[in-house]
């Protein structure tokens, strides 16, 4: 029997590269379809479409939203690259030539000039690589934790289930001693309320308007019956226990 699946769920994982440590970030919530947000650190966009392509072929539904950074290691950056200091040197003489009231940058100003520090040499295929299996990692613990909400659901589903089908039987073996119950209430109070006046009015027999009351009162007894009501009530849950065993991903809710 195929287990469902919850659409909701939460799961990471992290990886090295040569820009620092990277972090996988998957958090899913219900959806008809896959609704995909992809929120991926500057350093990593380039590999967007792979991330997509097997995020896309792993889950099917949900407002699924991942999250890739890079938490950049202290001491990792190179020395300054001489050639982009005398690059930023030329460019800052021709602006004080220009703009002699100019201030002067600072050092955190220098080493953030794009070209300034050397970038520390990348493989792109190993970085690819890297990030897909760690994505893969995250994916098959998110897959792992959506299946044990969908457990916790479908165990709900089925208790639900089973304490309905309990009160359809109660209430099927009550239902005659129910009926009579009823009927026997409703004549006493149409006889303490009817009977005289009908008799003075009428001019009827005790036997006639005896009668009259009994045909109103299965009247109202047949509209009151519940048995059809009970049928659907027992072909609802029966189509709820067929969802719920056939697998596949169900929204969550509260159990409780």
């Amino acid at each position: 029997m195929p287990a469902p699946v919850s659409m909701t769920g939460f799961a990471g994982a992290s990886f090295a590269t040569p820009l620092g440590q990277a972090a996988i970030e998957i958090r899913s919530v219900n959806s008809r379809f896959l609704d995909l947000t992809l929120k991926v650190a500057d350093d990593l966009r380039a590999f967007e479409p792979q991330i997509r392509e097997r995020i896309g072929g792993r889950l099917a539904r949900g407002k699924v939203e991942c999250r890739l950074s890079v938490q950049r290691a202290a001491g990792r950056n190179h020395a300054p690259e001489p050639g982009g200091l005398a690059a930023l040197q030329r460019l800052g003489d021709a602006v004080r030539q220009a703009l002699p009231q100019a201030a002067p940058l600072s050092v955190a100003d220098v080493l953030a000039w794009p070209g300034v520090l050397e970038a520390p040499a990348l493989d792109a295929d190993a970085l690819r690589a890297a990030l897909l299996a760690a994505l893969d990692e995250a994916l098959d613990r998110l897959q792992e934790s959506r299946a044990r909400e969908g457990a916790a659901i479908a165990d709900g589903l089925r208790s639900r289930c089973d304490g309905i089908e309990t009160i359809v039987e109660q209430l099927r073996r009550r239902l005659p001693e129910l009926r009579a119950a009823v009927e026997r209430k409703l004549t006493e109070r149409l006889n303490q309320a009817l009977a005289a006046p009908l008799a003075a009015a009428a001019a009827l027999t005790r036997e006639e308007v005896a009668e009259r009351i009994r045909q109103e009162v299965t009247l109202y007894g047949l509209r009151a019956d519940v048995d059809e009501e009970l049928s659907r009530l027992a072909t609802h849950v029966a189509e709820v226990r067929r969802v719920v065993d056939a697998g596949g991903a169900v929204a969550a809710g509260s159990t409780s």
